[in-house]
């Protein structure tokens, strides 16, 4: 026996307390209830707030009707809404680190469904961006959030699964809130559009209250604020973390233009199409989560780079399509956007959290606020060119933009 271990043995005067040492709560495992609670939870989280977030987007050539307004005016119904979402994503997840998860995702979810009730009720079109605007602010505590849920509670070996269900909560939520308010729409009125998916939301969001696990991973932290400017300094300071920054800007703000202003293109001759027949072409939306789920194996083929270019080519494509005179080809173009739009994101998404920075998780958020502003900045000033040449102006302006796209592809390939 060595000299330290006799050292460290007990008197036998001396009574020994026999104390647990703490153990860490395991992670969610897949195929557990509380596994599938909260995976499902998150799902409904997600489709809560993209259903909230895009449900006026097939309703703008109705709201520049009701209250006399340009495109470019209308648009602000959307864009309102996502820039205050981009702006508050940072201080969302830091709240979040102070107060915890749950807490901060179910407020944003209960806000967002008041002020979407709010909003049926707006007596003027400034009004409605006040609702819109403050719907945004309080939306951005789940996407700010959730990635930490379930990377803190979630086993590695079945995060992948849950993190394509709630994506997937995304895109279908993205699609209902848009397909079923231009369908109440066109047989009630846009007011009464948004009090259905006000109570919609009520009962989702209960159901995400009561099935999702309180964190047992989370450790408050009071010093949320110090490191950041250092690490935002340094995240751009990498030249490929700059170039995917402006990817998503300008991608995103191409896929919210096409679908702001397509509405507007629908009703007009030859195809005059009514709401509700504008919104079946929402369905559209399903093509991205397909894109989503192939993007994974094209990167695995071509190469992240290479995916990427291809998926802007499939985009500029699409939009030529969108120029014709007949129905079904503008439908094959939208199709085509969509799915080069979904598949190019989730490449450059995935693609950010895989450089090597200190902050990663800061990174990503950041990601998320360029996509968000390019979603509000471009979707809006979009609509300057659609009172320059209608569909044709639009169509100009998203190619430019789809060209520096694919310029900043090319430089991806040398820098990354």
């Amino acid at each position: 026996m060595s000299e330290n271990t006799v050292c460290c043995a007990p008197s036998p005067a001396t009574p020994v307390s026999f104390r647990p040492a703490p153990v860490s709560p395991e992670r969610l495992r897949a195929g557990t209830p509380e596994y599938r609670r909260a995976s499902w939870a998150l799902f409904l989280g997600g489709f809560a707030t993209f259903s909230l977030l895009y449900n006026l987007q097939p309703l703008m050539p109705m709201l520049a009707r009701a209250f006399g307004l340009t495109p470019a005016v209308a648009s602000g119904a959307v864009s309102a809404a996502t820039i205050a979402l981009a702006m508050a994503l940072i201080p969302a997840a830091i709240l979040a680190d102070r107060l915890g998860r749950k807490p901060v995702m179910t407020a944003a979810l209960v806000l967002a469904t008041l002020f979407t009730l709010v909003g049926a009720f707006a007596e003027g079109f400034n009004a409605l961006l006040v609702s819109r605007a403050l719907l945004g602010l309080s939306l951005a505590g789940l996407p700010a959030v959730a990635m930490a849920y379930l990377s803190e509670e979630f086993e590695p070996s079945a995060l992948g699964r849950a993190m394509g269900l709630y994506i997937s909560g995304n895109a279908l939520g993205g699609l209902s809130g848009r397909f079923f308010a231009a369908q109440i729409a066109e047989h009630a009125d846009w007011r009464v559009a948004l009090m259905c998916l006000a109570a919609f939301s009520a009962l989702t969001v209960t159901a995400f209250w009561r099935m999702l696990p309180p964190s047992r991973h989370f450790r408050p932290s009071g010093g949320a604020f110090a490191g950041l400017p250092g690490h935002v300094r340094e995240i751009f300071a990498d030249g490929g973390l700059r170039s995917l920054f402006a990817l998503g800007f300008l991608l995103m703000g191409c896929f919210t233009s096409l679908y702001n202003y397509l509405g507007f293109r629908l009703v007009e001759a030859p195809f005059s199409l009514s709401a509700a027949q504008i919104g079946m072409v929402f369905l559209l939306y399903l093509v991205g989560i397909v894109a989503s789920n192939l993007a994974v194996r094209l990167v695995e083929r071509l190469g992240r780079a290479n995916t990427l270019r291809a998926m802007v080519g499939l985009m500029v494509a699409g939009l030529a399509l969108t120029l014709a005179w007949q129905l079904w080809l503008v439908v094959l173009g939208v199709g085509l956007f969509t799915f080069g739009f979904f598949a190019g994101h989730s490449v450059a998404a995935s693609w950010v959290g895989r450089r090597p920075v200190p902050a990663r998780a800061l990174a990503a958020a950041l990601y998320l606020c360029s996509y968000y502003l390019g979603a509000s900045l471009i979707g809006s000033l979009s609509g300057l060119a659609w009172q320059f040449d209608a569909w044709l102006g639009v169509a100009g302006c998203l190619g430019a933009g789809l060209a520096l796209c694919g310029l900043i592809t090319w430089r991806l390939g040398r820098v990354m």
